[in-house]
């Protein structure tokens, strides 16, 4: 759970605002993560706005700590050039049903941008006006301060080698990092499949020998493996893909609504191994040639039945993925029909691929993390990505230092 004061970031605040999709340049499942000093890296940044006429939006960087508080420091201690840049590219929809405006942006923009390695909450706002914010997405600027070696294991507890990974980091500060690191500087984050709600934290190591730190706790190391997560083919609204049930395209009205297979619990069950992008979404059009421009629009029905038709007790079930944020806001809550014994839930999506599970929210458990035990179960061979972050908090310092970051997944069937 993030303290009082942390920002909540990768939020929208206007409701015209649509599929915001921010990645490293010319891959839109990467994560938005740069190094810091490396030449020719940006963001590529895209959102619609659904109102369709021209506004102008303008966005910023905040340097955050490493849980999302704001960090003690002024702006220009950490920007460079202009502090705010106004996003001048922008163009209406084609051809589309429903019309809107496309923006999109080159970050940072030469000449400015941040200068010191952390978490920077990007914010996209209108007229200038910081009080106008139309979203806010995670950034990650990243020094490479330290060699980081992680590794996936099956856990040796009997009762969870069958439901959970396990993970154990090694740590080792690089010569060039100006001098060693105490144990008490150090601190060793862990997302699975991009999913700050569950995302560990460990602050102190297991072990250190000299300059190795090694972190492995159970509580920090340990992750429910969840299943594959499950998909839906939207990349065209003509021909019905494989999970998808019905479309209605209205003659009369720009509306258009598909219904997706109904899902079901997947408890007990073994994992498939299919191909999945562990939550994320990418824009793509089998209809039109752009899919930026030209993409449409959809009303998106999900339906998921529970076991035996009765509501999950004490607990509300959320459609969760980069498609809703990875939030578990109303927005994403899924709406129980007591008459049909389902939950149902609606989004109004653009043409793409999308991963997506349901997870449950104990409504009595203030920690406000998700979980795929009632809905789609825990199955050790499950493929996850986890990410490694390693930030530094000298004595005197007044912000945390992302110094390092790894990727690593389990792929224990392949």
């Amino acid at each position: 759970m993030l303290p009082a004061n942390a920002q909540n970031p990768d939020q929208i605040f206007r409701p015209t605002i649509q599929t915001v999709k921010l990645f490293k340049a010319g891959d839109p499942l990467a994560y938005p993560i740069l190094v810091l000093g490396e030449r020719d890296q940006q963001l590529e940044l895209h959102f619609d706005d659904l109102d369709a006429d021209i506004k102008n939006y303008y966005y910023t960087f905040q340097l955050c700590n490493a849980d999302w508080t704001p960090a003690s420091l002024q702006p220009f201690d950490y920007l460079r050039g202009f502090l705010t840049n106004r996003i001048r590219n922008y163009r209406p929809s084609s051809l589309t049903q429903i019309r809107y405006t496309h923006y999109q942006a080159m970050l940072p923009e030469a000449g400015s941008g941040p200068t010191r390695a952390g978490n920077y909450l990007l914010k996209v706002f209108l007229n200038d006006d910081t009080t106008q914010l139309a979203f806010t997405r995670r950034v990650l600027i990243a020094a490479k301060k330290v060699s980081i070696s992680a590794q996936v294991r099956q856990p040796f507890d009997g009762q969870l080698l069958r439901t959970h990974q396990q993970l154990q980091i090694g740590i080792t500060p690089l010569q060039t990092a100006g001098g060693s690191y105490t144990p008490t500087e150090l601190s060793v984050w862990l997302i699975q499949n991009r999913g700050w709600s569950t995302a560990n934290v460990q602050r102190t190591p297991t072990l250190f020998r000299g300059n190795y730190f090694e972190y492995s706790d159970q509580q920090f190391s340990l992750f429910p493996a969840g299943q594959e997560w499950r998909w839906v083919d939207l990349r065209s609204f003509r021909l019905r893909s494989e999970r998808i049930s019905r479309i209605e395209d209205s003659d009369s009205t720009s509306r258009v609504d598909i219904w997706v297979n109904p899902d079901y619990p997947r408890e007990g069950k073994m994992s498939l191994l299919n191909r999945d992008i562990n939550g994320a979404f990418f824009v793509e059009s089998r209809d039109n040639s752009n899919a930026q421009l030209q993409g449409e629009y959809a009303w998106v029905h999900f339906t998921f039945y529970p076991n035996g038709g009765r509501a999950l007790p004490g607990k509300s079930v959320y459609l969760y993925g980069e498609l809703t944020n990875y939030s578990l806001t109303p927005t994403s809550k899924m709406n129980y029909d007591a008459s049909r014994g389902v939950y149902t839930k609606s989004f109004l999506l653009k043409q793409g691929y999308y991963n997506y599970q349901y997870v449950t929210l104990d409504e009595l458990d203030g920690r406000q993390a998700p979980v795929t035990q009632w809905t789609e179960g825990n199955y050790w061979g499950t493929e996850n990505e986890y990410l490694v972050l390693v930030y530094v908090r000298p004595i005197g310092s007044r912000a945390d230092e992302l110094v390092g970051y790894t990727w690593v997944r389990s792929a224990f069937q392949q």
